[in-house]
């Protein structure tokens, strides 16, 4: 059972990406995932402190600027740009606060000195690193051993850098400053941050010592975020976080490929959103709990875009039915929302269980179809039915399309078909059928009259 620190409101970490390049799935998958658990604890009332960072600083952005042959905030513009237009098409709302790792230099090096100051951590040659064994319970969060861990544990190291360290598994802090590269003055010299130091700095600088959730990829656990609790915890003396939550890897095909550029699998959302409906890619991905890994496949998308058509389907069904519907309400309908909201409730409070949450959903939308094909309906609780069903796709970050029922010329169409039908002119009411049909306009034929909605066929 989740209890915040502050009552009523959710301090709430994210690493985010490297912005060296455009974001890829495996990133979409983190952004959503989290988007996903933070729209719920709004669903559910709660203020929702959310900071996610930018690594606009390390090797790969030092890198890429050298091939690009422009500088690295150059880069880091450019792809916080495509970032946050990436996000934005997929409903990501923006993180409370969005801090560059070299916007917080100043504070960072003011880390790394109290860290120096307390024995954790010892300058050599320029470079400034974290004395691991001197951390009681490092490894606590990935349950490792620290005389178990490999040399080059930090994922950063080469050879004259092992030689520097007093111990194989500390890790950097500050680098030194190589030629031609982007560093600022410290008290052990030119240089730059290392990477987890960063996050320390940022969670702790927007949300306090302890907070109450951290959350990031699953191959973040170690060692990022082991690294992260070690020097967090060290400096104050406290809890660092409270709640835990890593989310699970996107495989590519049918074979489960891990996504690579080696693999040719390596599939950016740049990209996919040239061909695939942004709503679509949303859908597929905050179904699935977060700790689960996504098998993203042309299959899984289809599916994903088949159940949102029905959900779209079942909104659109019940709005027709405002423009008859009755003074009054039925209170039967109304207590079996309230309990499908129940057990939607019971289901996301499970680790946010989205995969038992959403199939409450498709209970609701099924209760739509019905109560929406009877003779009588009532007009309070069609906007019940409504309501309830938007705020709970709202939580999967979909939002419905409203239909463009006021379409003069389309309605024009649709009453002269109607016409030809009474006048038993068969041959006009197809012809105007198609006609429609040939502009993307698809017609149904209900109790209530003639619907229509705009053809989607084709993009996913």
């Amino acid at each position: 059972m989740f209890t915040p620190i502050t009552s009523g409101i959710v301090n709430m970490y994210v690493c985010g990406p490297t912005v060296y390049n455009y974001i890829h799935i495996g990133n979409a998958r983190s952004a959503i995932a989290f988007d996903t658990i933070r729209r719920y604890f709004e669903y559910k009332g709660y203020h929702v402190n959310y900071v996610s960072n930018f690594t606009d600083v390390d090797d790969k952005m030092i890198k890429a600027a050298k091939e690009a042959n422009t500088t690295v905030p150059a880069i880091a513009d450019r792809f916080i740009d495509a970032f946050m237009t990436d996000t934005t098409a997929l409903n990501i709302e923006p993180a409370t606060k969005h801090p560059r790792a070299t916007e917080n230099i100043k504070e960072i090096i003011a880390f790394i000195q109290d860290l120096v100051a307390k024995g954790y951590a010892y300058e050599a040659e320029g470079d400034v690193y974290y004395r691991a064994r001197k951390f009681e319970g490092y490894g606590k969060l990935s349950h490792q051993n620290i005389d178990d861990l490999e040399v080059g544990a930090s994922q950063h190291v080469d050879a004259e850098e092992v030689n520097r360290k007093e111990d194989p598994v500390d890790f950097a802090l500050w680098k030194g400053a190589k030629a031609d590269e982007i560093s600022w003055p410290s008290p052990w010299g030119e240089g730059r941050p290392g990477w987890h130091i960063e996050c320390s700095v940022m969670s702790t600088k927007y949300l306090g010592d302890t907070f109450d959730i951290h959350g990031g990829g699953q191959d973040l656990t170690f060692p990022h975020h082991e690294n992260e609790i070690a020097q967090s915890e060290a400096k104050t003396g406290q809890t660092f976080a409270n709640y835990w939550l890593h989310n699970g890897f996107v495989t590519v095909g049918d074979d489960n490929e891990k996504m690579s550029k080696s693999l040719g699998n390596f599939v950016t959302v740049h990209d996919i959103l040239k061909t695939v409906d942004p709503q679509v890619l949303r859908f597929f991905m905050s179904t699935t709990q977060y700790r689960r890994p996504i098998q993203y496949t042309q299959d899984n998308l289809t599916d994903a875009q088949n159940n949102l058509k029905h959900l779209q389907t079942a909104y659109n069904n019940l709005t027709y039915r405002l423009k008859d519907a009755e003074a009054g309400s039925d209170p039967k309908i109304e207590q079996e929302i309230r309990q499908i909201e129940a057990d939607f409730v019971d289901s996301m409070d499970d680790d946010f269980n989205v995969q038992n949450g959403i199939a409450q959903v498709y209970e609701l939308a099924k209760l739509a179809n019905v109560y929406a094909e009877r003779p009588v309906v009532f007009k309070t609780s069609v906007a019940f039915i409504l309501k309830t069903l938007t705020e709970l796709v709202n939580v999967f970050g979909i939002v419905f399309k409203e239909e463009s029922l006021n379409d003069e010329g389309i309605q024009a169409l649709i009453d002269e078909r109607l016409k030809a039908r009474q006048d038993r002119n068969f041959e006009r009411s197809d012809e105007i059928r198609e006609q429609l049909k040939a502009q993307g306009i698809i017609l149904e034929d209900t109790p209530q009259g003639t619907r229509w909605h705009r053809d989607e066929k084709g993009t996913l």
